[in-house]
């Protein structure tokens, strides 16, 4: 791959579940050992870049956002021109990066990436979400690169069962890695962070192909007058 090329790296999941706390997880652990920067996408703001920076993971610079202003789905998978342009910008400009993490806004359980976006994709679930959501499926549920089961710290709150999420996970997913975390938990992050290096190693080395983990089901969104709109998106490469 050429020297400016690097592990593109999405991060998808429905609002609150805590992507971006799992972003600067990746980046404190790893800023050591691997080059990295992170593009971020926000609808009309650019908070989850400012909360990044204020939180120290990396130089400020490697932290980017694109307001998309549309659906988080549309930049990331319809047309991912605005992120791409700003993941090459952040590629050139800090050259030779190892990962660029793109956090996608948060959307529901069919949002997935492109594959001209990203090289492998994460999928971000809660146990605040109800412990249920696993099993519902979907396309980032079942064939993300990997799930993550995030805050399982706050699991005894909120009535959750951890290990039968999991395995919910797992059932929907059919063999592909699910890793239960918590910011609070040294051995999951240690867990993630291992295969954020093997992954990237993987795509270093060519023996990574991106997939793509199917289109959007339909979908509603409520539009500016109030009414309900239900639609699908059309994707191809």
């Amino acid at each position: 791959m050429p020297e400016t090329r690097s592990f593109r790296l999405g991060v998808a999941g429905p609002v609150g579940t805590g992507k971006s706390s799992l972003i600067a997880t990746v980046c404190r652990e790893l800023a050591g050992e691997l080059q990295l920067g992170v593009i971020t996408n926000d609808i009309y703001t650019d908070e989850d870049a400012r909360m990044l920076k204020a939180a120290g993971v990396l130089d400020p610079e490697r932290i980017r956002a694109v307001e998309t202003g549309a659906c988080p789905h549309t930049a990331i998978r319809d047309d991912v021109t605005p992120n791409l342009i700003a993941v090459e910008d952040l590629e050139r400009d800090f050259a030779p990066l190892d990962v660029v993490l793109v956090e996608s806004g948060g959307d529901n359980l069919t949002a997935t990436f492109s594959p001209a976006l990203v090289d492998a994709q994460i999928f971000v679930l809660d146990v605040a979400g109800g412990g249920d959501v696993a099993r519902k499926g979907g396309p980032g549920i079942a064939r993300a690169d990997l799930l993550i089961v995030n805050k399982t710290d706050l699991a005894p709150y909120v009535g959750v069962d951890v290990e039968q999420m999991v395995k919910d996970a797992e059932t929907a997913r059919d063999g592909k890695p699910v890793i239960a975390l918590s910011r609070t938990d040294p051995a999951s992050i240690a867990l993630l962070t291992e295969w954020v290096r093997s992954m990237a190693h993987a795509v270093r080395a060519g023996d990574h192909t991106p997939v793509d983990p199917g289109p959007m089901a339909p979908h509603s969104h409520v539009g500016e007058d109030g009414e309900l709109i239900t639609h699908t998106h059309a994707h191809t490469h």
